[in-house]
Order: C-alpha cells, then structure tokens, then sequence
C-alpha cells in the first residue's frame, strides 16, 4: 500500500493553498444569477456565478444555460478555458475553424488566447460549465457578435493572428 506519497500530496496541497484553510461551502441558491448581457450574448442565456476570481483565487465557474438558438460572442480566455457540457446539445467554433457539435458529458478546452464561440442549438436547449483563469485582472477579450450565417454554419469566421 503506498499511502506516504497521497500524505506528502494532501500536505503539499495544504501548504501551497491561497484559500482559507478550512473547507468553504456555498450554499445552493446563494449564486449570482443574471442574464447574459447582449454585448456577450445572442439569445436569451443565464449564467450562475458559481465562483468568481479574486485576489486569492484567478479562477472564475460558470453554469450558463442557453435557450434554443443562444450562444456567446467570439471571445478569448488569456490562459484557456474549460466547458463541461452538463445538458442538451450545443456548438462550439474556434475562429478559423469548423462548427462543431457538443452534448452532455463532452468536455471542451479552447486554449489560451484563441478566439472562439459556444451556445445552444437552433433546436435545442444547452447547459455548461465554464471554468477559466484570470491574468491581470482580465478573464478575456470580447471581439464581435456571430453572424448569422457563421451560427448557422453557412460560413466560417477567418482566423485572427
């Protein structure tokens, strides 16, 4: 049995911690929950803050939920992001690239600094998780709104340098 190195793990982990020392629980219910603002949006979309960056922590959680339909801008994360796809089915594109589809249980990084959009299906309702890094204060850049025809899949979007 080798419990030594999960003792000198669990002891690295409280040593190099930023956080209170003590386990943190927020209540269900007790989120921030707004609608996401149409600068970043098309549709109609709500996102839980589950926790936000701080001073002590540069990670930011996210549920958003979009309507059939809904999905972000093209924006970018200056140290990646993470999507947990919880529920229904969705699109994601990166700039440059081909729309591609997600459902429940797909997990989907875009890398630090590449342009991309997520949201629902024209039919279809879809939930995820976004979890990111903040840099310098920033979680990312918002760049424009998806056209039409780039949601649709009818064109893609150029790459961006």
């Amino acid at each position: 049995m080798k419990l030594l190195p999960v003792a000198l793990a669990l002891s690295a982990l409280s040593v190099g911690s930023a956080h209170s020392q003590h386990l943190e629980i927020t209540p269900n219910g007790t989120h921030t929950t707004m609608i996401g603002p149409e600068q970043a949006y098309t549709g109609h979309a709500v996102a839980e803050v589950l926790f936000a960056a701080s001073d002590q922590n540069p990670l930011e959680g996210v549920q958003v939920t979009f309507s059939p339909s809904a999905h972000t801008a093209w924006h970018n994360h200056p140290k990646g992001q993470y999507l947990i796809i919880t529920s229904g089915v969705g699109w994601v594109q990166e700039m440059g690239g081909p729309r591609r589809e997600v459902k429940a249980g797909d997990v989907v990084w875009t890398p630090p600094g590449v342009y991309h959009w997520h949201g629902a299906t024209t039919k279809a309702a879809m939930s995820h998780l976004a979890i990111w890094e903040f840099e310098n204060g920033s979680g990312g850049n918002l760049l424009r709104p998806v056209t039409e025809d780039e949601y649709l899949g009818k064109t893609a979007a150029p790459a961006t340098k």
